[in-house]
C-alpha cells in the first residue's frame, strides 16, 4: 500500500469498522495471522483473537465512536522500516457496558501498522495513556 491516497481511505474504513458494533468488521482488516497489541500487553494473533479485543471495546463503550485523526508512511529507519504507516486515532465514548462507570471518555493514541502483500495488517501495535483512560473511566473527560 504505497498510495497514501489509498492507505488514508484504508484508514479511514478501519476506524468506521471500529463504530460499527460488529467486532468482524475491524478482523476483516487483519491478514489471517495478523495481530492486535494493545499497549505492549500480549499479543492477539487471528481474526478470531482480534475480534475478541474490539468485542471488549464495543461491549465497555456501546456509543463508541473511533476518528482516524491521521495516518502517516513512515520512511526507512536506518535500512529497516520499525513500521509501514502510524494510523493515529481518537476514541470517545460513555462507559455503560456490563459493570460500566457510566463515565464519558475520550482518549487519543495510535497504531503502528505492518502492511502485508495483500494490503491488510499484518501487525498492529496500539498505544495510549492508559493511566489517563483509567482517570476517565472513574472520573470522566472532564473530571
Amino acid at each position: 500500500m504505497n498510495d497514501l491516497a489509498k492507505l488514508t481511505m484504508f484508514a479511514k474504513r478501519y476506524a468506521e469498522a471500529w463504530c460499527s458494533q460488529n467486532p468482524k468488521n475491524v478482523a476483516a482488516f487483519f491478514a489471517e495471522n495478523g495481530s492486535l497489541t494493545v499497549n505492549d500487553g500480549p499479543p492477539a494473533v487471528g481474526r478470531a483473537a482480534i475480534a475478541e479485543v474490539a468485542r471488549g471495546f464495543m461491549r465497555d463503550f456501546p456509543d463508541i465512536v473511533v476518528t482516524m485523526d491521521d495516518v502517516t508512511r513512515e520512511p526507512e529507519l536506518g535500512g529497516r522500516s520499525s513500521c509501514d504507516a502510524v494510523f493515529h486515532w481518537t476514541l470517545t465514548g460513555t462507559n455503560t457496558g456490563p459493570g460500566g462507570t457510566g463515565k464519558r471518555v475520550r482518549i487519543s493514541g495510535y497504531e503502528l501498522w505492518k502492511i502485508d502483500e495483500d494490503g491488510l495488517i499484518g501487525e498492529s501495535k496500539g498505544h495510549f495513556d492508559s493511566a489517563e483512560y483509567e482517570r476517565q473511566l472513574k472520573h470522566g473527560v472532564d473530571g
